[in-house]
């Protein structure tokens, strides 16, 4: 809806500057508003498909953190650590201790849903520098698997260079500045 609102007024003020409507003809005034209204709704379709729609949804999303928390305040989960929990807190050990302290306060959570979202991972929040939203990495331990875990060695790299990509978007880096640190 703001993309709509935000094309509707663009389009209206460029079609005003442009072409000034004389109001002596109803025909005209008509076809003015006929063609800025077919701009707007082909601008917001165009701005909701390349904006996508396979993102997270709230629910899902409201889910995941709640478990995460709940599973965060048990003394002892009784589940064992896997193999990919245990990269992923070897990554954040890794990290230099100012690092680790803000990930103290921002969950890091590993998912098996990487393959929707084709991705690695995903910071979710408005960075340190906000606090309207709750922070949270999510680590997709099924995409890296699928294309990093025939080596072991290659596989843990990975995993330390998502965390350290998601930490940076954390961090209030956008994607551009992210991949010029290379990670």
């Amino acid at each position: 809806m703001k993309a709509a609102g935000a094309a509707a007024f663009l389009v209206g003020l460029l079609l005003f500057l442009l072409n000034p409507p004389s109001l002596s003809g109803a025909w005209g005034l008509v076809a003015l508003l006929g063609g800025a209204l077919a701009l707007i709704v082909f601008t917001a379709c165009a701005t909701v498909a390349l904006t996508g729609r396979d993102s997270m949804s709230e629910r899902e999303f409201d889910r995941l953190l709640e478990r995460s928390e709940r599973l965060a305040r048990e003394p002892e989960s009784p589940l064992a650590p896997t193999e990919f929990d245990v990269l992923v807190s070897e990554a954040i050990d890794g990290l230099p201790r100012e690092f680790q302290e803000l990930l103290e306060r921002t969950p890091v959570v590993v998912s098996h849903r990487g393959a929707e979202h084709r991705a690695y991972g995903h910071y979710w929040g408005d960075t340190v520098a906000r606090d309207n939203y709750p922070d949270r990495i999510v680590i997709y331990q099924d995409t890296l698997e699928r294309d990093f875990g025939y080596d072991p060695k290659l596989l843990r790299e990975q995993v330390e260079r998502t965390l350290r990509h998601e930490l940076a978007h954390h961090l209030g880096w956008r994607e551009r500045g992210v991949r010029g640190l290379g990670l």
